[in-house]
């Protein structure tokens, strides 16, 4: 059935021009194919304006802050705008309790102030709300009234400033909305039993980009010019997803294989001068426009992740950009849900010792072991997803209007 020439408003905790690719933001794109969709930027904070005001970032949105008329920001998708809303007071560092909660009703009268004000300008009659896991702003919806409100769940809640006021946060809009979207079966199973209108509709990948990988005329990204193959390569965050006793296990079982990690490291969680393995090397960020060429220097792919409650609940989109690059994939078993979308193609380990071994045959590749992961990426592709998403959407529409 799809979706057709709705509205829709994404509201989302992560920046539309963040360093990575972002769930939300390819999402947005996806459904502005056949809907007009509006995507609210995660509003900036006093303080962080202040202590930002010289980046890029914030003078990119600084004329747009106070001025209802000139709020978006355009973008190379048809039918895809940036709305950029004023900045609001910090409020985090206030304890939970009254004072806490009346601070957040400020903040959403702020941003809520200006998105009704865009709607009313555009003449927009119905629309979908869609809150994309920013929970600290629970009740903002009921401020808009939209035709159908949904929450998109897409992590757990695990760092101290998110679950200080999150969980309870979290709660008071999971309970409110019409529909939540979950991205594991761990956190749809948790998100169920404050909604029953709860549905898991997994992450997915970009594949016609990380597939540029497969392109032979593509030279392999400089920053693994000076590293020697066998090279074993991760891709995203490192903070505390990572379990880094195996990787030093790892380092120690296969001085002839280089770990290359590439992406922003939280110095919360890891301090990378404590690493002295001569085959451990981290490359810091690289624009998504050049991930293909870092992919295709890869001779294996790997997710190291922990496994525990929290891990359970992840459902990475790394996954499917490796396998959609042609790369063999390793990884723990820290979601054993995700065998069941990736069938006999990625290996996943219990320990240092499987790990090391998996390691060893994926680099005995063939054509035939490759195409089975390419066959298995392109069935799980953001096209095959926001399918679901706006069959789900449209059912829940013609549910609620009867």
């Amino acid at each position: 059935m799809g979706l057709k020439n709705q509205h829709i408003f994404i509201f989302s905790l992560i920046n539309f021009d963040g360093p990575l690719e972002s769930t939300t933001f390819t999402m947005a794109k996806l459904l502005a194919k056949n809907n007009h969709v509006y995507y609210v930027d995660r509003p900036v904070t006093l303080r962080d304006w202040v202590k930002d005001r010289n980046t890029k970032e914030i003078k990119r949105r600084k004329p747009h802050f106070f001025s209802a008329g000139n709020s978006f920001i355009e973008t190379d998708t048809p039918n895809l705008k940036v709305i950029i809303t004023p900045p609001v007071p910090s409020i985090n560092m206030l304890p939970e309790g009254p004072l806490y909660r009346l601070a957040v009703k400020m903040n959403e009268w702020i941003v809520g102030g200006r998105l009704k004000k865009i709607i009313k300008k555009l003449g927009i009659k119905d629309f979908i709300f869609i809150n994309s896991f920013n929970f600290y702003y629970p009740t903002l919806h009921q401020l808009l009234k939209p035709t159908l409100t949904v929450y998109q769940c897409l992590d757990p809640l695990i760092r101290a400033y998110e679950v200080k006021h999150g969980i309870t946060s979290e709660a008071i809009l999971a309970k409110q909305v019409d529909v939540i979207i979950c991205s594991s079966k761990e956190l749809f199973t948790n998100k169920k039993l404050l909604n029953k209108n709860t549905f898991f509709i997994p992450n997915a990948a970009d594949i016609k980009h990380s597939e540029q990988a497969l392109d032979l005329r593509l030279p392999v990204s400089a920053i693994l010019a000076d590293i020697k193959k066998p090279i074993i390569g991760y891709v995203g965050a490192i903070e505390r997803r990572i379990d880094y006793s195996i990787l030093t296990n790892l380092l120690e079982q296969n001085p002839d294989k280089n770990f290359v990690f590439v992406g922003p490291v939280n110095p919360d969680y890891v301090d990378v001068s404590k690493f002295k393995q001569p085959n451990l090397f981290f490359k810091g960020t690289v624009p998504y426009s050049e991930m293909p060429a870092v992919l295709k220097g890869f001779d294996v792919a790997i997710i190291p992740f922990k496994k525990d409650e929290v891990s359970r609940t992840i459902f990475p989109l790394k996954l499917f950009e490796y396998l959609g690059s042609g790369r063999p994939v390793v990884s723990t078993d820290f979601n054993t849900d995700l065998a069941d979308f990736t069938g006999d193609t990625v290996a996943y380990c219990q320990n240092v010792n499987e790990f090391t071994t998996a390691l060893n045959i994926a680099l005995e590749d063939t054509p035939e072991l490759q195409q089975k992961r390419l066959d298995v990426a392109a069935k799980n592709t953001w096209e095959h997803r926001i399918v679901q998403i706006e069959n789900l959407l449209a059912d829940s529409l013609k549910l609620k209007q009867g």
